[in-house]
């Protein structure tokens, strides 16, 4: 049996672990050829590792998804290595919480960016590739379907006390979303986004382990209080937070052929959790 991904290109941000390092080894299982990446060379160097031990075709680009740079970079690794885009899944980002009062423009800044700025800016290098691959589909009677998912995240539906500037990004990505259906719809392109609830990864291991996260230089403490924890699974319908593969699962929706027609919409993937 074919699979449903064969031949594709799919270039995946912040998949050297946790929920973007599951979405690059689901899309490879199905076929696709991947670019990973991440902020550091050893993990997206592993996860290409992995894919290739499972018979699969991928290549690192890593680096900061935030510096002016990194998309024109990522999109000519694509080009360089398979010579197409065909999915696009951004979902790099991290947490950096405060109440608004105590919140440094630092911190707002560094979400915006990562967030919000950083896929604006994907995206915008991949239109003109795009828009002349579909010409080329064409003028060779060939129909492909591209697709994008964004990573938004219920706070950025709902909001969330303390993540003001982290929902203000996945916020922005739903109207990015939304919006840039719109405008690709014409290059047969779908455009969708994926708001997370509680999914179980190293940022949301327990504050007793006092974890931290180097990004962009910076040291940003992760974790969530045990407690905290408890209660936010019993308020979840399922009883329970989702795994990375279960999130990477939801992506994938978005990426298979029987979703080609659906384009614009926000799915919450939350173990029925509908509001926080």
């Amino acid at each position: 049996m074919t699979a449903k991904l064969d031949g594709k290109t799919a270039l995946v941000t912040g998949s050297g672990r946790g929920i973007g390092r599951a979405i690059a080894l689901k899309l490879a299982s199905e076929g696709a050829r991947v670019v990973v990446n991440d902020l550091d060379a050893d993990p997206a160097n592993d996860v290409v590792a992995e894919i290739r031990a499972m018979g699969g075709d991928a290549v690192a680009c890593s680096g900061s998804v935030s510096a002016p740079d990194f998309a024109d970079r990522f999109i000519g690794t694509a080009l360089e290595h398979y010579k197409g885009v065909d999915i696009i899944i951004n979902n790099a980002g991290y947490t950096w919480d405060s109440v608004i009062q105590k919140m440094t423009d630092e911190q707002w800044y560094a979400m915006i960016d990562v967030h919000l700025t950083a896929p604006f800016r994907i995206l915008r290098a991949a239109q003109p590739v795009i828009r002349a691959l579909h010409k080329a589909d064409g003028d060779a009677g060939v129909r492909n379907v591209r697709k994008i998912v964004n990573i938004s995240s219920m706070a950025g539906l709902f909001g969330n006390a303390g993540q003001m500037n982290y929902a203000a990004g996945k916020a922005g990505i739903v109207g990015m979303t939304m919006t840039l259906a719109k405008e690709w719809g014409r290059m047969a392109v779908t455009v969708n986004a994926v708001a997370y609830g509680l999914i179980k990864t190293r940022l949301t291991g327990s504050t007793l382990e006092k974890g931290t996260a180097t990004i962009d230089g910076r040291e940003i403490k992760v974790g969530v209080n045990p407690e905290l924890m408890d209660m936010m699974e019993r308020t979840i319908p399922l009883g329970r937070g989702g795994t990375p593969e279960e999130a990477a699962g939801a992506v994938y929706l978005f990426c298979i052929p029987e979703s080609d027609y659906v384009s614009g919409q926000t799915l919450m993937c939350s173990g029925g959790l509908t509001g926080i």
